[in-house]
């Protein structure tokens, strides 16, 4: 249906509603002429205004109580006509205004909002809303005549009222919606008048009057309860910062206001009204910036980017209008805008316009000096702020903090040259970068090379097994990323001589500041060179290009740096609460320790001829202290190195040697950190891998190496640098390895007593590093070949083959077969035929071979060290010595013979820990050169280990859980694991396997624990492959799943002790096995192939 558009139809369509609504006023009527304005357009609707809006307004103006519901009607209705028409005479603006005020006061307390329905509230709103909006032409600049202001002030107080105390968001909305209406702030996309600069002077005197008010409940609300919601906080700060900008306007305020004398109509309402003298403006400046301070500390690090991007809106505006006026306040303002330069959202640092405020200042200078002196009073309270702020706080400050340096950009060099400023900021930086080494854990994780695995090392890997480290004042790890932007930042900007000195002094002062200092020290080189520096960043000085320093003056810093880091004082410090047997054999002398520091940190004690243990007072605090010191010092080499690049490689000579050292380090923290650091290295200075970086420098390092080998006591961690070199290089540097190793095994002959424990796991290192650059190709055929043989043997070869045996022996065919056998002889056999009578000149063996028949010379005299430690270690290097020599078999024999009567010692009559491993070797024995120790292993070991598994079984069958855990229970695990691949290679007499078959029985009872059921059942599938008939036999006495009907009547029925016997702890095991072993049999009944 078209809408009414002539004014008269309107007229004559309208007026029977009005007469009706003025008669009888209901929710009724007033719906009903509510619904036929709608078929009203906007022009007859405007004409006819005033007359619609009569019964409106006479049913509002009704004495006596009204029901909600018909007021809500009313002004529902009045909003409609508001909102499509306009309002152009005062007269009605102010009766409207006071009409629809009214419909908000509290009867009995004009002053408060009446206790009404939230719908009605939010109706009359929306009406007072449509009303500030519909006026017309400067008529709305008459509410802020001095008149007005009692009823001005009134409506200011119910609005701001019903935004501080409503429960409803959306009640809180439209009350400060209104109110930004009320006092010209409006940002709806409605069209607004804009006030020429007298009018805004006449309301901005006429609204200082109500600064007081507004200021203070604006501030209640945006500290209030989070749960109002972003949209009332942000509608708030609009309203603070359009007042306080409008009445506290630098142009209005410095234009001569000319004082008038109040009119004489004007009575008591003059006293409301406020002068804007200096004395005012001074004393409303200082109570504002109390006011702001608190908007800013409760806003700044809010969760929602919205409210922070107001506030950045009103420190931005403030300072563009009022920076004369509220000039105490420009300070706070300025650290809002600058915390929000280093926001993560990107809407609010793009509109953190810093640098736009220069302009505003009657210098660059004097913008410098309030920057300045704002970074001196935050570095001031940086540490009291970190300690008892939130997380989200203290990610703010430290974004204003960042922020200060980036705005200040190359003038931070200029501020640091303040002795009191660069003070005061190391001394924060120190504070709070204070670590928490409390953790009992970083000092028990210890590492081991045997556990390195060197094939799967990678940059990534040792990057990923970094500790992170724990913060003593915060634990968001985006704060720590802020902490490292300050201080590459302060690298970026700053003199790099003068900051390097600066925190280098701190790190010599105290042991209490050495490992923040080392922290900075390390993030300012790598910010001194450009590295992970945020670009773009805005300063005073232009587009914010910071000065990066040249690669003479890093490569000074660095050196003086490095040379501090290991110094013998800061770099071998104790990592242990007990000493390792590294640490308790060599250190450094006692005229060394006299002559350090007496702050530095405690280093390695003598100990050389006497057994020293460390001090009682050395706590888990002061280990954990030391070690994440070394650890820092480790990562921060390896920041110089990305700093220099390739102009790292010089520094290799003197860096490269210590980092070996900590990568050899038995604390586990400190080791990852060296390697970590080692690939750092590697990148930074061109090579591809840890080994094409310890190759290329290996001919100083083992020259240190082996010059520190002589001095031993004063070097005692040259063994670990060997150690690490021979884990990460290859096979090209043997030749250069050479010397070194007999100059170990020289030291090791010279003092078994005191250096067995330190060079054993040097030896482990170089056997397993010859074991991987050597590997054997024996033991890979063999087994192929037996289970070949086993493949194409069958009866009827076996027959053919017996008889010919047995005629050999009558006599018959001896000539046949010698002539076959001549025939058989290659031509090269027989020219070694006429060489035997030649001289007899050996061949000289290789290197590696050479070499591991020295070490495993020393490993026989070790097998009977009286430490429990050093025997397992040399355990474990003389498994590797065999592995490596059993591709020379004529060298490897004599050498078992020689220590077998140690081994045997070991394997039985020794601690279980020491068995364990010495079984492990026999193992290997057993795999290398089975021939030449069946007779030693069947006469001298079987009997002992067999007894041993026996007496354990009916202990481990009754033992519970906890059992798995004693070191019995992995005894018999590993004999059992081991026992049946044993028997199978010597391939022992029917005697011998008896001996272990009737040991491993009881196991198959489903008593005994899980794993050493699964290792027995390994036993037997390789005894079965030895004997199988013999075995089958064995299971199926012991239990037998069916009987066997012969395949003739002739034959007698086949009778076994396990035949009917009733399910038992053997049964489960059993059945197991001979399924699996002779499934055949058991499905066709021992039909013709028994």
């Amino acid at each position: 249906m078209a809408q009414i558009s002539d004014p008269k139809i309107a007229f004559a369509y309208l007026r029977p509603a009005c007469v009706l609504l003025t008669q009888e006023p209901s929710v009724m009527n007033v719906e009903a002429l509510n619904a036929q304005l709608k078929d009203v357009n906007d022009a007859a609707l405007q004409q006819l205004q005033e007359y619609i809006l009569y019964p409106l307004r006479f049913v509002l103006k009704v004495p006596g109580p009204k029901k909600e519901k018909l007021v809500q009607a009313v002004v529902m209705a009045m909003s409609h006509v508001l909102e499509n028409s306009c309002v152009q005479s005062w007269e009605t603006l102010h009766d409207l205004f006071s009409e629809v005020t009214l419909c908000l006061c509290s009867p009995t307390n004009p002053g408060k909002p009446a206790d009404k329905s939230e719908e009605l509230k939010l109706a009359v709103l929306r009406c007072l809303d449509a009303l500030l909006h519909a006026a017309y032409g400067d008529i709305v600049f008459k509410l802020f005549e001095p008149i007005m202001l009692p009823e001005l002030g009134a409506a200011i107080s119910l609005l701001l009222a019903l935004g501080e105390k409503e429960k409803s968001r959306d009640l809180q909305a439209a009350a400060l919606k209104c109110l930004q209406a009320l006092t010209m702030q409006c940002d709806c996309t409605q069209d607004h008048i804009v006030p020429t600069s007298e009018e805004r002077r006449a309301i901005g005197s006429t609204m200082a009057s109500a600064l007081p008010g507004i200021a203070m409940a604006v501030v209640r609300i945006i500290t209030g309860d989070l749960r109002q919601g972003h949209v009332v906080t942000v509608k708030a700060i609009k309203i603070w910062s359009g007042t306080v900008g409008l009445v506290m306007e630098d142009s209005q305020l410095q234009a001569s206001e000319t004082r008038k004398t109040p009119s004489l109509n004007l009575g008591k309402i003059a006293q409301l009204l406020v002068h804007r003298t200096p004395d005012w403006v001074k004393s409303t400046a200082g109570k504002l910036f109390v006011l702001l301070k608190k908007i800013i500390s409760c806003t700044s690090a809010h969760q929602h980017w919205r409210v922070r991007m107001e506030l950045v809106e009103l420190a931005d505006h403030l300072l563009a209008r009022c920076s004369q006026s509220l000039g105490e306040c420009v300070g706070p303002l300025l650290e809002a805008l600058v915390g929000a330069v280093n926001d993560e959202e990107p809407r609010i640092r793009e509109s953190s316009r810093c640098s736009d405020h220069t302009s505003h200042h009657s210098s660059t200078q004097t913008f410098t000096d309030v920057l300045s002196e704002n970074l001196h009073s935050l570095a001031t309270s940086l540490p009291r702020l970190m300690r008892t702020s939130d997380d989200q706080k203290k990610l703010f400050v430290l974004n204003v903090f960042l922020g200060y340096l980036k705005v200040l950009g190359p003038l931070i060099s200029v501020v640091l040259t303040s002795a009191a400023h660069l003070e005061r900021i190391s001394k924060a930086l120190m504070q709070v970068l204070e670590l928490d080494v409390m953790d009992v854990r970083i000092v028990e994780e210890r590492s081991y090379s045997s556990t390195i695995e060197i094939s799967s090392a990678s940059h990534d890997s040792f990057t990923a097994h970094r500790q992170k480290k724990h913060f003593l004042y915060f634990t968001d790890d985006k704060i720590l990323s802020v902490l490292t932007e300050i201080c590459q930042s302060l690298g970026y900007y700053g003199n790099i001589y003068l900051l390097t000195d600066h925190f280098l002094d701190l790190y010599r002062q105290s042991s209490a500041y050495r490992k923040q200092a080392a922290m900075v020290l390390n993030e300012l080189i790598r910010g001194a060179a450009g590295i992970d520096v945020a670009a773009g960043a805005q300063s005073l000085e232009g587009e914010g290009q910071g000065h990066y320093a040249t690669q003479e003056d890093l490569k000074a810093a660095v050196m003086s740096v490095i040379e501090e880091y290991t110094s013998l004082i800061n770099w071998h410090l104790i990592t242990a609460s007990e000493e390792t047997d590294r640490d308790r054999l060599f250190s450094i002398t006692n005229s060394e320790i006299s002559s350090c520091n007496t702050n530095s940190l405690q280093v390695i004690p003598s100990s050389f001829g006497s057994p020293f243990l460390v001090s009682s007072a050395t706590t888990v605090h002061q280990l954990n202290s030391n070690i994440w010191q070394l650890c820092i010092q480790l990562e921060g080499i390896a920041c110089f190195a990305q700093a220099l690049g390739p102009d790292f490689r010089p520094l290799l000579m003197t860096s490269l040697y210590p980092v070996l050292e900590k990568a050899g380090e038995e604390t586990l923290l400190v080791s990852q950190a060296a390697l970590g650091s080692m690939w750092d290295i590697s990148k930074a200075c061109g090579y591809i891998s840890l080994k094409e970086l310890i190759n290329d420098n290996a001919d100083y390092l083992l020259n240190d190496i082996s010059v520190n080998l002589q001095r031993l006591s004063q070097h005692p961690q040259a063994p670990r640098v060997l150690t690490v070199m021979l884990d990460y290089s290859d096979c090209s540097l043997l030749p250069l390895f050479g010397d070194i190793v007999q100059d170990v095994l020289m030291a090791l002959d010279l003092s078994y007593d005191h250096t067995a424990a330190l060079f054993c796991s040097v030896l482990h290192a170089l056997m397993k590093a010859l074991a991987r650059w050597f590997p054997s190709s024996s033991n890979e055929t063999k087994p192929k070949e037996t289970s070949t043989n086993q493949e194409v043997l069958n009866i009827r070869q076996f027959l053919l083959d017996y008889y010919k045996q047995k005629e050999l022996a009558e006599g018959i065919g001896i000539e046949e077969d010698i002539t076959e056998d001549l025939e058989g002889i290659s031509p090269t056999e027989c020219e070694n035929v006429e060489d035997i009578g030649g001289p007899d000149v050996k061949a000289e063996l290789p290197s590696h071979l050479s070499i591991t028949k020295d070490v495993m010379e020393r490993c026989i005299h070790l097998l009977s060290d009286p430490s429990l430690r050093i025997r397992l270690k040399v355990l474990d290097v003389l498994e590797l010595c065999v592995c490596v020599l059993s591709e020379k078999e004529n060298e490897l024999l004599p050498m078992v013979h020689r220590c077998w009567p140690a081994l045997l010692q070991r394997l039985t009559a020794d601690d279980p820990l020491a068995v364990l491993r010495a079984f492990r070797v026999l193992c290997t024995l057993g795999e290398k050169c089975c021939d030449f120790l069946r007779r030693r292993i069947s006469k001298e070991v079987l009997p002992k280990l067999s007894s041993s598994l026996a007496r354990q079984a009916p202990i481990s069958a009754k033992a519970g859980p906890v059992y798995s855990h004693t070191l019995a229970y992995k005894l018999q695990l590993a004999v059992m694991n081991g026992l049946g691949s044993l028997c199978q290679r010597l391939d022992l007499g029917e005697a011998d396997l008896d001996a272990v078959c009737e040991a491993c029985l009881p196991y198959l009872s489903c008593r005994q624990p899980i794993r050493l059921q699964d290792a027995c059942l390994s036993v037997f599938r390789h005894l079965i492959q030895v004997d199988p008939d013999t075995y089958w036999f064995t299971l199926n006495e012991l239990h037998c799943p069916s009987s066997y009907i012969p395949p003739h009547h002739d034959l007698h029925p086949l009778q076994l002790n396990g035949m009917g016997r009733l399910r038992d702890e053997y049964s489960d095991n059993v059945l197991k096995l001979l399924r699996e072993e002779f499934g055949s049999v058991l499905q066709r009944k021992c039909s013709g192939q028994m």
